[in-house]
């Protein structure tokens, strides 16, 4: 009882006291057979989502495995998106993952002789939106269904790699949690197909396995890079002592470190990530993302000023700088046009500011991740099995990994030629020499961030590589490239809608900046053909949220990480950068990397953007005004902003009923227009990231909120509602499978019909929280970062962070009320359609005709058969279709052709001529007719019109 009752003591503290614990990994593979049930008996389970696009900008590909003999075939593995198939030389991908329970993807492996396909769930790269996965899935037929091998508590994998002689033999090197600590990491080893798994490596429970590679014609001799990291979100340490190189003689059996201190490989607090090349069994390199301080250089005399001149200057010494040279300074970084060289000097003469603040204005979160003056990117090379290391650049390699190392390290050799190396980070670079010089292969459209490649080892020159913006394939090495775009894996952030009529779609992506394309846009590739694609860019960087005026939608509010926003003019190409700057003498002000920012619905001109203050702009953001005080916990040390708001949503009662939400898990409101706040999350969970806060639609007094517990491996869905101004709360979540909630939206005509985006699905209530249905036909288990509604159009949109732009036609749902559902059979108004006398012709016998379509939805209280029939205004039967229907709503597609009897009966009371369309059908003429369903002893009839 003892052994009992401590840890549910320890986990009682820990919720009083705010502390997270890490989901376990019973609880989300639980989540996962509940999900699985939702999807059989989900009312709305046959509500279809269409994939909108884009797909040009791609998504963030983290693996490549080619055909050996058929380099024509090759599987692509997206960050987020899964993993898609191609035997065209990219010309077109078949997604393969689609039917298992996650998208997200670390590593992939191929046993091309069998078909046999091997995924490592949760990305490798510790970025921001790397996400966690459910262990190690295998597919013995290529991907049309997959089991799930184990290891579900590892969250990220690194890499996989086959016994080329015994395919049951897999080496995995697991990296492990991403925010806490855990014990499921470092190297597996199964020699029965994955049937068990034996720990073979483990450093400590920080410290995982980033890369696994193995000599190519000896499986035995293997080499793993152990990465030790520690993440939070405040703060990213990519290095420590734990890091290092180890070596296996006996096929990832029993492993031994080969970078000590003799070796001549760095070892210590500084060693970051490592990835691996292995030419043979005496020649591996490595590249190493070397976290050490660079050597000091002699202070050289020069005519710019810096901003570490100001840390030790003292007051005389300011004051006696030349003005020009004072200015250049505060121009060049961005100072308020009011901060120059005499009010500065006057500000600092009176004692208002110090020298210092001259520096300290610059320095943030922000700024000290790209400021950090470390190694970075080193290559080094053993010759003798790693026994010993040499260090294969004389020089600093600069402008590939600049901070974030930690986010590439990926090195190949050609195997015809030890000296010939690849290295992937910003740019992909290469060197002829071994790694002391190098060129940029880089080209025009060739997106940066690059995280895969393959070099075709029987033709050089011949690569495919695989970055931030999808897959590149060369045949000369880099001099010419081209793209292979088709799969729709955008990663979305945020997403927004303008009026036009038809309606456009805007979002921003990770590092694919923002785009705007037509809701109804064809995705094709006649784009090639015209030269314009249907979605068009109108921001680069890592895009983010989006506002766009509902007076002229050619004005545009976006912008780029950590609250670099613009107003943009689309008609004349022209952008003002608006961001908030801070007083001198004040603390910088924190901008998350997903800035919020809100166009109030009571004045267009009216904006508001959150940092850890809520700042308000009367004028379009050509000026601002801090409208609060710190709204957050006041930050914490560390390299990555927090402490930031996350959220900003305005009540469409009230102008200046405002709520906030920031990272870390603080609620505020103002009834008075940011006059006095009011902290509303005292009894909320504890430091949870705000994702959604939202002033209802229809209620006053009523706030919903969601939270995410994702930055500290809580995956626990939690969603809450207030009908007292948030005085108290109501959990909401009830039966959401368990996955960080991401989105919020309320539904602008009935109250009751809410809809939430987790890490992994789509979920729509019909009784405000009180219970979900699984809304994913049509979309894979993929994240859902923002949803959308259209008001006129009746479409929900859905932001993915893997897989684009979903659109649904929520009509019918909107009219699901509780009455309705205690119906037996309810059918839903249709609505008309326009007569075409194209309907079933084309204009050429070799291109598909035009067909039309009507869609019919109704509820059903439970399974059964139904006969649905069309009938002219006066009765006669023109067509008829039996539909099996499940419980909830369903749907029948009719394609407005007569039947064979539909049509003799309706000649025989209509003197009319009837011409047969090109395709063998007779479509209905213009008039009015009714659908009949019957069935359950039910009978139910609505009316629509061929216009």
């Amino acid at each position: 009882m003892k052994r009992f009752l401590l840890p549910l003591f320890i986990l009682l503290f820990q919720h009083v006291i705010g502390q997270q614990t890490s989901t376990p990994a019973e609880k989300v593979m639980q989540a996962l057979e509940q999900k699985g049930k939702m999807a059989e008996t989900s009312l709305v389970k046959n509500i279809p989502l269409k994939n909108i696009g884009p797909s040009v900008m791609s998504g963030r590909v983290v693996d490549l495995e080619v055909n050996p003999i058929n380099p024509t075939e090759f599987y692509v593995a997206y960050a987020s998106g899964g993993l898609w198939h191609t035997n065209t030389n990219g010309i077109s991908f078949t997604p393969v993952l689609d039917g298992s329970d996650t998208q997200n993807i670390g590593d992939i492996a191929v046993d091309w002789t069998n078909g046999t396909l091997w995924v490592g769930t949760g990305e490798n790269n510790s970025s921001r939106s790397s996400y966690a996965g459910i262990g190690i899935l295998k597919s013995t037929d290529k991907g049309k269904t997959w089991q799930n091998m184990g290891l579900p508590d590892s969250h990220h994998i690194g890499r996989i790699i086959i016994n080329p002689n015994n395919p049951d033999e897999v080496v995995v090197g697991v990296t492990g949690h991403l925010y806490t600590s855990n014990e499921e990491r470092g190297i597996y080893k199964t020699t029965d197909g994955g049937a068990s798994w034996q720990k073979t490596l483990f450093v400590n429970d920080r410290t995982g396995i980033i890369d696994v590679a193995h000599a190519p014609n000896n499986f035995n001799i293997q080499y793993a890079a152990a990465w030790e990291k520690d993440r939070k979100a405040w703060n990213f340490s990519g290095n420590g002592p734990g890091s290092g190189v180890y070596k296996s003689v006996d096929g990832g059996s029993n492993w031994t470190l080969i970078t000590k201190a003799e070796s001549g490989f760095p070892t210590g607090d500084g060693v970051g990530r490592i990835g691996l090349a292995v030419l043979d069994e005496n020649t591996v390199y490595a590249i190493h993302d070397s976290q050490f301080r660079r050597e000091k250089k002699d202070a050289e005399k020069k005519e710019e000023l810096t901003k570490d001149d100001f840390k030790s200057m003292d007051k005389d010494a300011f004051l006696a700088l030349d003005n020009k040279k004072l200015n250049d300074y505060l121009k060049t970084n961005g100072f308020q046009e009011k901060y120059r060289a005499e009010n500065v000097k006057q500000m600092v003469r009176s004692g208002a500011v110090k020298p210092i603040d001259l520096a300290k204005y610059l320095e943030n979160a922000n700024s000290l991740l790209f400021d950090t003056p470390v190694v970075g990117a080193e290559v080094y090379r053993s010759d003798n099995a790693g026994k010993t290391w040499m260090k294969m650049n004389e020089n600093y390699i600069d402008d590939l990994f600049y901070s974030y190392g930690y986010y590439f390290a990926q090195i190949r050799v050609d195997p015809n030629n030890k000296d010939r190396i690849y290295l992937a980070g910003v740019p992909l670079i290469k060197s002829e020499d071994g790694g002391n010089t190098y060129t940029s292969i880089g080209k025009e459209n060739v997106h940066a961030d690059h995280h895969a490649l393959w070099i075709n080892p029987k033709m050089p020159g011949h690569l495919i590589n695989g970055n931030d913006g999808g897959v590149n394939i060369t045949y000369d090495d880099g001099e010419n490239w081209m793209k292979n775009n088709s799969p729709k894996v955008g990663q979305f952030y945020a997403i927004n809608i303008d009026n036009e009529k038809p309606y456009n779609v805007y979002g921003g992506l990770q590092d694919n900046g923002v785009w705007k394309g037509p809701h109804n846009n064809e995705e094709n590739s006649r784009w090639h053909q015209t030269g314009k694609n249907p979605w068009e860019m109108i921001m680069g960087g890592d895009g983010m949220q989006v506002q766009i005026d509902n007076r002229n939608s050619n004005v545009v509010y976006t912008g780029f990480q950590f609250g670099n926003y613009y107003r943009l003019d689309l008609e004349n190409s022209g952008r003002k950068y608006i961001q908030p700057k801070h007083e001198l003498g004040e603390s910088p002000y924190r901008f998350n990397w997903q800035t919020p920012i809100l166009l109030s619905k009571h004045n267009q001109d009216i904006l508001y953007l959150g940092g850890n203050k809520l700042h308000r702009s009367l004028n379009q953001g050509d000026d601002w005004e801090a409208i609060s005080n710190d709204l957050t916990q006041g930050g914490k040390t560390g390299n990555v902003a927090y402490g930031t708001l996350t959220t900003i949503s305005e009540s469409p009662f009230k102008f200046g009923l405002l709520y906030t939400g920031s990272d870390d898990g603080l609620v505020h409101i103002s009834k008075s227009s940011g006059g006095s706040w009011e902290n509303i999350s005292t009894t909320l969970r504890k430091n949870l990231w705000v994702t959604e806060v939202a002033a209802s639609k229809h209620k006053k007094e009523r706030v919903y909120v969601t939270l995410n517990g994702y930055r500290s491996d809580d995956f626990t869905a939690y969603v809450f509602m207030s009908d007292d101004y948030g005085k108290s709360w109501k959990s909401i979540s009830s039966n959401i499978p368990t996955s960080p909630v991401n989105a919020f939206v309320e539904d602008p005509e009935n109250e009751n019909l809410l809809f939430v985006g987790t890490d992994n699905g789509l979920y729509a209530s019909f009784d405000r929280g009180e219970s979900w249905e699984l809304l994913q036909n049509g979309m894979p288990n993929v994240a859902v970062h923002d949803l959308v509604i259209h008001p006129e159009e009746k479409h929900l949109l859905v932001g993915t962070h893997g897989r684009s732009i979903y659109k649904a036609d929520i009509r019918a749902l909107q009219q699901i009320t509780l009455d309705v559902l205690s119906e037996e059979l309810v059918v839903f108004d249709v609505e008309n359609i326009k007569h075409s006398k194209n309907w079933g012709n084309s204009w050429s016998s070799w291109s598909k005709p035009d067909t039309p379509g009507l869609d019919i939805t109704f509820y059903s209280s439970k399974t059964g058969s139904y006969l649905a029939k069309i009938m002219t205004a006066s009765g006669t039967e023109v067509s008829y279709v039996e539909i099996e229907a499940d419980k909830g709503l369903n749907i029948l597609s009719y394609d407005l052709a007569f039947s064979k009897k539909g049509k003799s009966s309706f000649l025989k009371k209509n003197k009319m001529k009837l011409t047969e369309a090109k395709n063998g059908k007779t479509y209905l003429p213009k008039g009015n007719y009714i659908i009949e369903i019957s069935g359950n002893g039910q009978t139910e009839k609505v009316e629509f019109k061929i216009e």
